[in-house]
């Protein structure tokens, strides 16, 4: 049966290939290429789709069988690597870029008007809808079937959280350091992947990352504006673990120019400006590596965002932690508003389902769901394979998920501290000051550029432009713009989301 299995797309890395190719008789000293092949050849001869629980790393592949002539187009749990496909003339079309389908002779391109309004609600693509009418995302931990007529979706993984009260706080930081070598060791171990660097903030989760990887240079980005540069942090961390450090400094004249090759890159709009310092810090870093670590997840799985910690009224939806405008602001805002589109919908079945669980693991799965998948593997996939940078995430494998959803909630975060025992576990590399940092995240000036008339004339031009008229009542873009200038500066975040809409309308409808 293996001779009439193909493998039509893959993207990603197999993590632990050595036991796989062990269980599955595979020789691991194959090229990567071909050893990733074999195994996805094997083990769904195998085990089916039942696969998918065996594979640890990151991974979108679409593999035929020809016994039964169906092919299936598979996405990782997490959706660390994209995919997307559509069904055009009788065809099925799938891809991990957008870009792809989109200009594809087959399929003919329409704005989805529904995905605009949800875009506005929160900031990124949400959901399994794309900007694309008839281009849908395959959503984390599922499965699409194709068998010549008919495309059905299936869902294999679902984030599920049930604690587990018989272990204290030491015993869970044990744990996670124990899974967290286990899952580098297999990194370590990859001969043909000797040489990696890795991304660093001031934060702990890429400090823990660094100091327990292989990496032999960190890198990050900085700014001369204070408040916003994490640089001299990440430089003390490297500097206390004897690695060699490097830094991007970002002006705003950079930043600027890059947005466009950002957003075209990303396939779709994202209102994530840190996409943009993300891509001006991986060009940099491919001048000297290919393969670099990063340390997506962790926020995620054991709750850091002060989102996770605000306790909701009864009544009220988790609309993940990156709700940028009400449904009152965008149908002031949108022309041509559907009230059948409501901001709730992509969440709502998700809600329904986690009513069971504690308050803060109930916004957790919306959040690795939705905004990990929808936003930050977005960003972070995309613009690093338009570097040329393979991004390694270890904190994102499976296993790491599989102890952080055993976690009771009191042991995640504890007074003010969030992610508690998994900063415990990294104090076993860190010295504590770094362990138990607050919070810094990954701010970007752009907040403050925007306002300044050295840079924003582009940006006026474009809130003002044709492409924002066709979309937008210009009163309120006027409104809203006024109100930045005058100091509202929390009004950032819909600026730049509709500056991002309309750079990429325009590149790619214009």
């Amino acid at each position: 049966m293996s001779n009439t299995v193909s493998i039509k797309y893959f993207s990603g890395y197999i993590r632990n290939y050595k036991s796989l190719c062990a269980e599955l008789g595979i020789d691991a000293g194959l090229s990567r290429e071909k050893r990733e092949e074999e195994i996805l050849k094997a083990a769904f001869v195998r085990w089916g789709m039942d696969m998918m629980s065996r594979m640890y790393g990151m991974f979108a592949f679409a593999i035929f069988d020809g016994d039964t002539e169906k092919l299936y187009c598979v996405r990782d749990q997490v959706g660390q690597k994209q995919m997307f496909y559509s069904v055009c003339g009788g065809k099925f079309l799938c891809s991990g870029d957008i870009d792809e389908l989109a200009s594809d002779s087959r399929y003919e391109k329409h704005l989805n008007m529904r995905m605009l309004q949800q875009y506005l609600f929160y900031g990124f693509p949400i959901g399994d809808e794309t900007f694309y009418e008839g281009i849908k995302k395959l959503m984390p931990g599922h499965y699409v079937v194709w068998d010549g007529k008919t495309a059905e979706v299936y869902r294999y993984f679902k984030p599920e959280f049930e604690p587990d009260y018989s272990k204290n706080a030491d015993d869970w930081a044990k744990e996670i350091e124990d899974v967290v070598e286990e899952i580098l060791g297999e990194e370590r171990g990859d001969a043909e992947l000797p040489y990696k660097e890795s991304f660093l903030s001031g934060g702990v989760d890429s400090s823990y990352l660094f100091a327990a990887s292989d990496a032999v240079q960190a890198n990050t980005v900085g700014y001369s504006d204070e408040g916003f540069d994490e640089s001299a942090l990440a430089r003390q961390t490297a500097e206390i673990l004897g690695k060699k450090f490097g830094v991007k400094m970002i002006t705003p004249e950079e930043y600027f120019e890059r947005i466009p090759v950002v957003i075209d890159k990303i396939g779709q709009p994202l209102g994530d400006a840190s996409a943009v310092a993300f891509s001006i810090g991986c060009k940099a870093v491919k001048e000297h590596a290919d393969v670099v670590y990063s340390g997506e997840g962790i926020d995620e799985f054991f709750g850091g965002y002060n989102a996770h910690k605000r306790v909701l009224p009864e009544d009220w939806t988790y609309l993940t932690c990156s709700h940028i405008m009400s449904e009152d602001y965008v149908r002031s805002i949108m022309l041509g508003f559907d009230e059948n589109v409501k901001a709730v919908q992509p969440v709502e079945r998700l809600w329904s389902e986690v009513q069971p669980l504690d308050d803060l693991n109930r916004k957790l799965v919306i959040d690795i769901s939705l905004w990990l998948e929808g936003d930050i593997y977005l960003n972070t996939d995309r613009t690093s394979t338009a570097c040329g940078i393979e991004l390694h995430t270890p904190f994102s494998d499976l296993r790491l998920f599989d102890v952080a959803r055993r976690i009771p909630a009191e042991y995640k975060f504890r007074e003010e501290q969030n992610k508690y025992v998994f900063r415990k576990a990294a104090a076993s590399k860190l010295p504590d000051e770094i362990a138990f940092r607050k919070k810094v995240g990954f701010p970007v000036p752009v907040r403050k550029w925007l306002s300044d008339e050295k840079f924003n004339k582009p940006i006026a031009d474009k809130l003002f432009g044709e492409t924002s008229r066709k979309f937008f009542n210009q009163d309120e873009i006027k409104k809203l713009w006024t109100s930045y200038l005058n100091g509202d500066t929390v009004l950032w975040s819909r600026v730049y989301a509709i500056y991002a809409f309309l750079i990429w309308y325009d590149l790619k409808f214009s």
